[in-house]
């Protein structure tokens, strides 16, 4: 039974022995001393009718499924040709009710509608710059501006036209938004993965509850692709660009491709002529109109950019000026990706939209900024210190699990590069209970949520839930795959 918590009514199961509660954190599943989260009980007993080993059984069935779909995912710190790996999954799905979702949702469309509208203006008229609301140096130091974007404007006036913004819940019972990621934001396969997954391992219990599909997610890309076609086109050839299949996410790319029906291209495969691209095709070159690229800004053209990537298309950024291919997301989207500029979002928010964000973010310390970089130094033990310009959980340092020397360490990295540093408050993720195979049972594990959203011109959509991603070691704050962390299904509950 549920340690420090005999009130709660479970079938008696081995999988929730000495379950254990973190102080000060927001278990969504258990509560101390009161009874489970009610749209959890029944999910509780169907999961604890499973005995400890057949409960194994199925975990270890879901994980050759993943093989031999080539669920995967590559690392490369010690490989430069990388190591696959499974991207581990977790069987006790995460429960989002609508009364929360309508919240995030609304807060999501929102948040990237503001994204849009302040990329545009960047890259335009410049008026929040003007307006003193966001700092010039911070923008044209940011390493993501792009300035081969200025006064340019893509086809349907959209930049961030897929975009993945990362969620975690406190242990104030409230969402905040960890950050946003606009540039090439991954995952959304494992999203897919996870639901049929679920279906197919333990078909009794998903079928006892009323969740909203995540199926509908490929069907909404490509009709979002074609909205942003060049208005000479009607039947616009789409294709998406993916740097290999070295790459950590190829599965991914791969995997929306053929579940949009359209072709998977590497740079080579391309060519421009004319100002227009074409792809090589068995029977002859084909011209392409709308590319779903999977590689970073600096590596798409090499007459523009690295002229010494073999990654990208030359002429690839003249065709796209003349408007004759629509790219997406939008070179130059990533500065919305800066850490730095994450601390102005409730201001661009309410610039641009007259709005009170929906949304919280984390309070968030520029340590460009004298005042600011004090405080973090002489408070950074207690402090999350994180580079503005990383992503996969990379270079991210916790005061509070550092020794002196690392603390030490850290600050001269501070200062002798303080626009490459944000921090933040040691936030308490919301944990979520969760199969340790060592263990042989459940534990809290500390869980975020990567979500969805594609914009159009005239339409957004949201993917009803999105990535739960799990860290899978005991305390461990940092919940991306690359640093060892795995993922649930995540059900958004229908009314």
């Amino acid at each position: 039974m549920i340690m420090e918590a005999s009130v709660l009514k479970l079938p008696e199961s081995e999988l929730f022995t000495d379950y254990y509660f973190k102080e000060n954190t927001f278990d969504e599943v258990f509560k101390k001393n009161s009874p489970a989260n009610a749209y959890y009980n029944r999910l509780l007993s169907l999961i604890s009718s499973y005995s400890t080993n057949e409960f194994k059984i199925l975990n270890e069935s879901t994980k050759k499924s993943f093989i031999s779909r080539g669920v995967t995912f590559a690392t490369y710190s010690d490989n430069p040709k990388g190591n696959e790996r499974i991207f581990p999954f977790d069987l006790f799905p995460r429960i989002i009710p609508q009364s929360e979702w309508r919240v995030l949702e609304k807060g999501l469309k929102q948040r990237n509608r503001a994204i849009n509208l302040f990329i545009d203006d960047l890259y335009h008229d410049s008026k929040i710059l003007r307006d003193k609301i966001v700092p010039v140096d911070l923008i044209l130091s940011c390493s993501n501006y792009n300035r081969y974007m200025k006064d340019f404007k893509p086809t349907g006036g959209v930049y961030n036209h897929i975009s993945g913004t990362d969620i975690i819940k406190h242990n104030d019972g409230k969402y905040y938004v960890l950050e946003d990621n606009v540039r090439c934001p991954s995952g959304v396969s494992y999203v897919l993965a996870n639901r049929d997954a679920m279906k197919k391992t333990i078909p009794s219990v998903f079928s006892n509850f009323n969740i909203s599909p995540v199926s509908d997610y490929p069907e909404a890309l490509q009709e979002m692709m074609h909205s942003v076609k060049s208005d000479k086109v009607d039947n616009p050839n789409c294709v998406v660009l993916t740097p290999g299949a070295y790459n950590s996410a190829y599965y991914e790319h791969s995997f929306l491709a053929q579940s949009m029906g359209i072709e998977l291209v590497e740079g080579r495969d391309m060519f421009t002529d004319n100002d227009f691209v074409y792809m090589h095709t068995v029977y002859g070159a084909k011209r392409v109109d709308v590319i779903y690229r999977r590689i970073d800004d600096d590596f798409i053209d090499p007459l523009v950019f690295r002229p010494d990537s073999a990654l990208g298309v030359p002429g690839l950024m003249s065709a796209y000026r003349k408007g004759n291919v629509t790219i997406l997301n939008a070179p130059g989207t990533g500065i919305a990706d800066d850490k730095a500029v994450y601390a102005y979002m409730p201001e661009i928010i309410k610039y641009y939209l007259d709005e009170e964000p929906i949304l919280n973010n984390v309070p968030t310390y520029r340590c460009d900024v004298k005042q600011e970089m004090d405080y973090v130094l002489e408070h950074i033990a207690e402090l999350v210190v994180k580079p503005v310009d990383q992503s996969g959980g990379y270079g991210i340092f916790i005061g509070n699990q550092a020794t002196q020397a690392q603390i030490e360490e850290q600050k001269n990295i501070i200062k002798a590069h303080p626009r490459g540093y944000i921090a933040q408050p040691t936030m308490s993720l919301s944990v979520h209970s969760t199969f340790i195979e060592d263990e042989n049972k459940f534990e809290p594990r500390h869980i975020d949520l990567r979500t969805y959203t594609l914009l159009s011109p005239d339409k957004e959509f949201v993917l009803k839930g999105g990535l739960s991603r799990v860290a899978l070691k005991k305390g461990n704050l940092i919940v991306n795959s690359s640093q060892g962390g795995g993922s649930k299904d995540t059900w958004v509950m229908e009314e």
